[in-house]
């Protein structure tokens, strides 16, 4: 079930948006579930994961309600990306890290169907190696034929 939930667009004009009832992100974004916030403007709220990686883990969260990355307006990437960005610069000096490590997931396995940066603070020996999940090579004119699906798919997308 869906509710209607009244917000301003980035022109100022109120327009009614479809999102999925129970969404915890947007009701988050609306001040109706605490949050460890650490940044809120018009375009995304960041705010500390409830269990993270390591202490500081963030979400960035559009403030529109988005379910993929791909949902995002074009012009919207730019400046929720800008925020993601600015999150991952400041990380380093503000925790002690060693740097950040940057993900996000799309449908499979995404616990909130609502568009989420992870921005986790990382330091050597941290234990968390590379990817945390299974990695493999490609057999033989397998790497040719997935980047060949990727560029026909992209051909004209950008």
């Amino acid at each position: 079930m869906a509710r209607d939930v009244l917000r301003d667009n980035r022109r100022g004009e109120r327009n009614v948006g479809r999102v999925p009832a129970g969404c915890v992100f947007c009701d988050v974004v609306a001040g109706r579930v605490a949050a460890f916030e650490v940044l809120r403007d018009d375009v995304a709220v960041a705010f500390l994961d409830k269990s993270p990686l390591f202490p500081g883990h963030t979400l960035v969260v559009p403030v529109r309600h988005v379910e993929t990355l791909a949902d995002l307006d074009p012009d919207e990437v730019g400046p929720y990306f800008a925020r993601v960005r600015a999150l991952a610069a400041a990380m380093p000096s503000a925790l002690d890290a060693g740097g950040t490590f940057v993900a996000n997931n799309n449908v499979v396995s995404q616990s909130v169907p609502h568009l989420h940066v992870h921005v986790v603070p990382r330091t050597r020996g941290d234990g968390l190696r590379g990817f945390f999940w299974p990695r493999r090579r490609y057999a033989d004119g397998e790497a040719d034929a997935y980047a060949d699906r990727l560029r026909r798919a992209l051909s004209g997308a950008v």
